[in-house]
């Protein structure tokens, strides 16, 4: 049984075999995480060009305005307050919270969404390592 796009995704997996984990470590932990040059199920390099990963800045980006906003409408109906410095706090506060978080999940959807020279393809899931 294969595993799904969404579910590879949200359990960091490998985009070709979504077997092989992308990262060590979790996003929230004590030890940093790290990702792995390549696949350790499949071999796949993650970083298919010098530079690859640049693009995940824009993900992140993304990922950050969305986030950023969430928290200013929902603080501003919690708190009714027009204090710039409650919500300077509350999205500076945010923006470190969703760091790690950020940092994972626009490299696992830059890969998995965005790049059209990866696909998924079962042959590879079945290997044995």
């Amino acid at each position: 049984m294969s595993v799904s796009k969404i579910q590879a995704v949200i359990s960091s997996k490998c985009p070709r075999c979504r077997t092989g984990k992308m990262f060590t470590g979790t996003a929230y932990g004590l030890s940093r995480q790290k990702m792995h040059d390549h696949c350790p199920h499949c071999g796949f390099k993650f970083e298919i060009e010098p530079g690859y990963f640049y693009a995940a800045m824009y993900v992140s980006y993304a990922l950050s305005v969305g986030e950023v906003l969430c928290m200013a409408l929902l603080t501003a109906m919690i708190t009714k307050s027009e204090s710039p410095w409650m919500y300077i706090g509350v999205l500076f506060t945010t923006i470190l919270i969703f760091a790690p978080f950020n940092y994972r999940y626009s490299r696992l959807i830059l890969l998995h969404y965005l790049s059209p020279k990866v696909s998924y393809n079962p042959k590879y899931a079945a290997l044995k390592k």
